[in-house]
This record gives structure tokens, C-alpha cells and sequence, in this order.
């Protein structure tokens, strides 16, 4: 296992992150903007920003005004509900297949969510809220494939609901790394305890002892606030339906759009 990394501070202090001045190159890796037509995505690329995702980073924060759209080109970020005591709860995760802030742009309210960097990447697509509202009044291909994804995105964040009510903190657990694994380019990547017992509503203790479960079956390893996944097979049967059930509906949303 690699060496662990110093603690990121806290995410509270984080400023969303800053343009690194470069355009959208023509290869795009972001599954959503990859998959409009050619006509709509060139038309798109222009009004682009690359941007870094930094690890806790907050490129949302709950009570603003939403500024700008992220389209990740990897890592993920996590939706976070943040309670009155700033306790955070995760509603859902996004990477590459998604984007942030999708829906509150459309109706000029202040973010009611924060949206945090659990997987870091060298490119984020960063997009106006102008830009993208005036993109849907469009009602082209950009609004059609949009849509569908705001709509698997409410699904998934009520497949998440139905699942932290029933499911067992083993099979969230599994779940949650299964959708952490599938969004990151390596089998390990770092994940703390602190973390997980915030997405998850869940006590530390208990967390410990369930990671530790999964470890001893040989599904993943974990040491020092990193963790990495050792049987994706046995995983995928350690989680409870709602694994297989949100990402279906992500793939429909691009699949859709190919057809």
C-alpha cells in the first residue's frame, strides 16, 4: 500500500477551483459532452474552461448562488445534504458520466446542496450557468440529453434514499466503492474513515468494523486512509441492488443518445 498523504484541510476553508486557462481540447472525456453531436459539441467547446478537481475541494457550496456547471473528465464528486450542525450526508455521486449543478442552474435559487471532490482529475469541464441556460432554451440535442440525465439523477438520488433506509452499512459500503472504483483509474485510491461515516450517516466505530468485515472476506484492502479494491466480483455481491440499479440508469442516459 502507498504511503498516506498528509490530512487535505478542512473543506469548509476550500475555495472552488480556478481556471488553468486552458480550452476544451477537441478529445473530450466527459461521457455527457462526448456524446452530443459534432455540430452541438463544437459549438460547446469554446465556451469551456479546464479546471483541476483537488481533493475536498467544494466547487459548490450550500446557501450560493450557483456560478458555474462541472462536467468532470475523471475523479468523481460527492452531493452532499448539509445539516444545521455541518454534518454532511451524500445524495449522490458524479464523475465523467455526469455533471454538477445541472438542475439549480436552471432556477437562479442558491444551492440547497454542496457538491465536494472525493477523487481528484486533471480536467473538469467548467461551463457558465449563463451558458448553460441559455444552451437548454436552445431545446436542441444538448437539452434533450440533459434532461435525461436530470432525470436518471433524481433516480439515483431515490435509489439512494430507499438504500441508506434498509440496506445494511456492509452493502452501502460496498455499493459506495463500487461506484467510487468504477469512476477512478486505479484500483486504489484514498478513502478515510471520517469520510465514510459522514457520506454514509453512519458512526466511525461502526464503519470501522464493517471495512474491516470486507477486508478479512478479501474484497479490499485498506490502511492509512487508503483503500483498494481486491475482488471486484465479491464486492458486487457484498452490495444490494441499488448498485446495479443507478448505474443502470446512467448508461441509458448516453446509450439513448447513440441510438
Amino acid at each position: 500500500m502507498a504511503k498516506s498523504r498528509p490530512a487535505p484541510a478542512p473543506a469548509t476553508k476550500r475555495s472552488p477551483p480556478s481556471a488553468s486557462n486552458r480550452p476544451a481540447p477537441p478529445v473530450v472525456s466527459n461521457r455527457l459532452l462526448a456524446s452530443l453531436p459534432a455540430v452541438d459539441r463544437d459549438r460547446l467547446l469554446p465556451t469551456l474552461e479546464v479546471v483541476p478537481l483537488k481533493l475536498k475541494d467544494l466547487v459548490h457550496k450550500a446557501g450560493e448562488r450557483l456560478r458555474f456547471v462541472y462536467f468532470p473528465g475523471g475523479g468523481f464528486l460527492s452531493i452532499v445534504t448539509v445539516l444545521q450542525d455541518g454534518r454532511m450526508v451524500e445524495v449522490a455521486t458524479v464523475g465523467s458520466e455526469g455533471a454538477v449543478g445541472v438542475t439549480t442552474a436552471l432556477d437562479h435559487m442558491p444551492m440547497t446542496s454542496a457538491s465536494m471532490v472525493q477523487g481528484e482529475s486533471d480536467i473538469c469541464y467548467r461551463m457558465t450557468a449563463e451558458t448553460y441556460r441559455r444552451e437548454m432554451d436552445r431545446r436542441g440535442e444538448f437539452y434533450e440529453l440533459l434532461t435525461r440525465y436530470i432525470q436518471a439523477h433524481i433516480g439515483m438520488i431515490m435509489q439512494a434514499t430507499a438504500c441508506n433506509a434498509v440496506h445494511t452499512v456492509e452493502q452501502r459500503l460496498a455499493r459506495w466503492l463500487l461506484m467510487a472504483h468504477d469512476r477512478m483509474a486505479t484500483d486504489e485510491f484514498p478513502l478515510t474513515q471520517e469520510f465514510v461515516a459522514m457520506m454514509l450517516g453512519a458512526t466511525r466505530p461502526t464503519v470501522s468494523v464493517v471495512a474491516g468485515t470486507l477486508q478479512r472476506a478479501g474484497l479490499i484492502t485498506y490502511h492509512h486512509g487508503r483503500v483498494a479494491i481486491v475482488d471486484r466480483s465479491k464486492l458486487e455481491s457484498a452490495s444490494c441492488e441499488c448498485y446495479a440499479a443507478a448505474t443502470s440508469l446512467l448508461r441509458d442516459v448516453t446509450a439513448r443518445q447513440s441510438t
